[in-house]
């Protein structure tokens, strides 16, 4: 197959710039790449493709789950007045007065809940996208701010699901000291510090590269820092802050009971999922006990959040049904193949940060570029003289920077629905960044390799 493998993800991104549609794009690849493993037979590659995404239902039911009890949640914090109780909470408070505030909260509660990027993505959104739309900033940069905080920090701190992947790949490899390998990677991993450090300088300059699309909604629901956003009668700041609550610490309690006390071997998919639905059960039960909805309003209000996440859910569908053509089509295993290919040693952390980032980029995927990567490119790095930690961090960095460049990535997805924002657009409004910081840790990963090999 080789270079043919391109196509489908080829196919994807010219879908996506033509249609603005990132449906239209995920499946039209789909079709190619299945078309392709069909012995270039597009009607068997149409029916192929019918069966991936069903498999695809089969095989992440808690994603999906995930994302539409999400909807149940927004509708009823919203609906409730929770949410605009907790901007005016913030406001008052001088917590988030101003879009420099608005912004800075988004960055430090992408910060804060470093223990699962979904999580962490979807707490960030819920409590920063009223406050973005109150002060008429652009939901694309919340989904920029959220998804370059969310995602780095997750390879930087990691006491989460990645790091415990990271350690379970190592282990298979018999590396001594895989725990230490691990942590040594913190200041090496160059795109990841660079990704948060310009997140902050956005929140704090509020400056911005590219084109930002502020819809009418948000200059409607602009106002003055000055003006009144004091907690009505039908806005409890309880109906946003247990709920809240209930999901982050949810969140954590359910990672430890699954993982048997240790929050690293968690089941991250069903803690989430768990959270999630308790949160929206929690936010439905304090407004019919506060009189606020009946019993027969909550399941009305929750169906309609559900509706609204329909088309979101069907993105997410499509782009991990297209992940797993692409693994099996072989292109994560043929851009491994390039990688590996004769290189000087003090370059090839540069390559293999490139090499992950393309894998991640065209797969969607950062765990699955790591499963093909890690087994790969550590004994290639140790062979050659490179420090295990150096190749490990340009690993976890090239995957987190695929992500952010991919418009088949279901955390780029994720995002985009947390800040409630088109998925295309936050992809276009995040390349500049992503690039830039890109750029910067290739040269800093030359730089390094030069200096240690």
């Amino acid at each position: 197959m080789d270079w043919l493998a391109f196509a489908a993800p080829m196919t994807a991104l010219a879908l996506a710039m033509a249609t603005r549609s990132a449906a239209t794009a995920l499946f039209g690849a789909l079709w190619v790449s299945e078309s392709l493993m069909s012995g270039l037979n597009p009607a068997m590659g149409l029916l192929f493709s019918i069966d991936r995404v069903a498999g695809a239902v089969s095989g992440n039911a808690e994603v999906l789950l995930y994302c539409l009890s999400v909807g149940a949640l927004i509708g009823l914090m919203d609906r409730s007045g929770g949410l605009s109780a907790l901007v005016g909470g913030l406001m008052n408070a001088g917590v988030a007065n101003g879009p420099r505030g608005a912004s800075l909260t988004a960055v430090l509660s992408g910060i804060a809940v470093f223990i699962e990027t979904n999580a962490s993505l979807l707490t960030s959104g819920l409590i920063a996208r009223p406050l973005f739309d109150r002060f008429g900033l652009s939901r694309a940069r919340l989904a920029y701010l959220i998804d370059s905080t969310s995602a780095p920090v997750s390879v930087l701190i990691l006491l989460n699901g990645w790091g415990a992947f990271a350690l379970s790949l190592m282990a298979e490899l018999q590396l001594d000291q895989p725990t230490a390998i691990l942590a040594a990677t913190v200041p090496l991993n160059f795109y990841a510090l660079f990704a948060v450090a310009a997140a902050v300088w956005v929140a704090v300059s509020g400056r911005h590269f590219g084109r930002e699309t502020i819809g009418p909604e948000m200059r409607a629901a602009a106002i003055r820092p000055g003006d009144d956003a004091s907690d009505g009668p039908e806005g409890r700041l309880i109906f946003a802050l247990a709920p809240l609550a209930v999901m982050i610490g949810g969140a954590f309690a359910l990672l430890a009971w699954t993982g048997d006390g240790d929050l690293l071997a968690g089941d991250g998919a069903r803690s989430i999922l768990w959270a999630v639905a308790l949160a929206a059960a929690t936010a439905g039960a304090l407004t019919v006990l506060a009189k606020r909805f009946s019993g027969r309003e909550v399941a009305a209000v929750a169906g309609q959040g559900v509706a609204a996440m329909g088309p979101s859910v069907l993105v997410i569908l499509l782009a991990l049904a297209l992940s797993g053509s692409l693994r099996e089509l072989g292109l994560g295993a043929f851009i491994a193949q390039l990688a590996a290919g004769p290189a000087p040693s003090f370059a090839l952390p540069a390559l293999i940060f490139l090499a992950t980032g393309l894998m991640s980029l065209t797969t969607g995927t950062s765990w699955g570029s790591y499963g093909i990567m890690i087994p790969l490119a550590m004994p290639l790095a140790l062979a050659a003289g490179v420090s295990p930690s150096l190749a490990l961090a340009a690993i976890l960095g090239g995957g987190v920077f695929g992500d952010h460049c991919s418009p088949i990535s279901d955390t780029t997805v994720i995002a985009a629905l947390a800040a409630d924002c088109d998925a295309l657009e936050h992809v276009r409004t995040q390349a500049p960044y992503a690039a830039g910081a890109g750029l910067l840790a290739l040269l800093a990963y030359l730089i390094a390799g030069a200096l240690t090999v």
